[in-house]
């Protein structure tokens, strides 16, 4: 080939990949240019929900864009989880995962999505313990009332939870196996309903989240007894953990954060993590975020990464020396 064909053609390659590159990064510049998607795992009206709805109300007015909540309930969060996985990686589908989706999950069935290589972290958002409460109606006053009534009459009690593998699930197990009681699971799509059908009395027991469980607790319909972590919360300063009352090692603090499909570009990825802290630092969410229970937990991508990894090998070895299954 001559020397000036060789130069027109290096420089016709040249120019198309400026070309490119300069497309590229005006198509991020101009990113977001319509809607956000923001999938939830869970059905309406629980805590992810509401936690997902305040989040994103607030992001999308920093981001200039709406974001739209999506629910996608079932299968523990599994159907939301690989609907995002295999969502365009241009950063208009993004989700609410947490301590199920991206923790107890792996340990407990075989999924068709990994917590970690198939998702890009945006950012830690909140954590709220996890609580024992029991319907007013199975007239239980305590933990050791709930432990006797369990052994003298199993089948009057029944547990409900957001779904199989649910933080509620393995904390109610765990419970179960510490005291050597034994109750019924009634799995639920989210913890929504499962509160419904504990507040009506369908359903005894429960180990719903405080953000889930708190608005309930003045109504008097349901008590709580104890929560399963290593201290008291502020938000409930009376209420004892099961450690406090005997029943040590029941420990399950629900987490939640957001996350975007990997491969997602990593200046969209700061962009939305930008945004998730802007909001999070809001007098108004923190104020919601308190007044139902949840903690603020703001960060990088690069956190939640570590801490998600953390998590998965954490349930790993709890759910293994526990010998829980996600059919219990």
């Amino acid at each position: 080939m001559p020397l000036l064909s060789r130069t027109w053609s290096f420089a016709a390659r040249a120019g198309a990949a400026l070309a490119c590159a300069c497309a590229a990064a005006a198509a991020q510049a101009a990113w977001p240019d319509r809607p956000i998607t923001l999938v939830v795992p869970t059905a309406p009206g629980g805590g992810n929900d509401t936690l997902a709805r305040v989040v994103g109300e607030k992001m999308g007015a920093a981001l200039g864009q709406p974001i739209i909540v999506v629910n996608k309930a079932g299968a523990q969060g599994a159907i939301a989880c690989e609907y995002v996985a295999q969502a365009a990686h241009d950063g208009y589908t993004i989700m609410l995962g947490y301590i199920a989706t991206h923790g107890i999950n792996p340990a407990l069935q075989h999924l068709r999505y990994d917590p970690v290589a198939d998702f890009q972290p945006i950012g830690m958002m909140a954590s709220s313990p996890t609580l024992l409460v029991v319907s007013s109606s199975a007239h239980i006053d305590s933990v050791q009332a709930l432990i006797a009534q369990a052994r003298k009459d199993p089948e009057s009690l029944n547990y409900a939870s957001a779904g199989l593998g649910t933080a509620p699930h393995v904390a109610a197990e765990l419970f179960k196996l510490r005291t050597g009681i034994d109750m019924l699971h009634v799995p639920y799509k989210g913890s929504a309903p499962a509160m419904t059908d504990t507040l009506a009395g369908v359903t005894q027991v429960m180990f719903p989240s405080l953000f889930s469980a708190h608005p309930h607790l003045a109504s008097g319909k349901v008590k709580a007894l104890a929560l399963a972590g290593e201290h008291r919360s502020e938000a409930l300063k009376d209420v004892p953990t099961l450690d406090e009352l005997g029943v040590p090692g029941v420990h399950v603090p629900q987490w939640y954060a957001l996350f975007a499909p990997a491969g997602t570009d990593a200046a969209i990825v700061a962009r939305l993590n930008q945004a998730l802290n802007t909001a999070l630092r809001d007098p108004g969410v923190i104020d919601k975020f308190r007044e139902q229970g949840a903690e603020v937990q703001s960060g990088t991508p690069q956190a939640l990464g570590s801490f998600v990894q953390g998590e998965v090998a954490r349930w790993k070895t709890v759910v293994g020396r526990a010998h829980l299954a996600a059919a219990q």
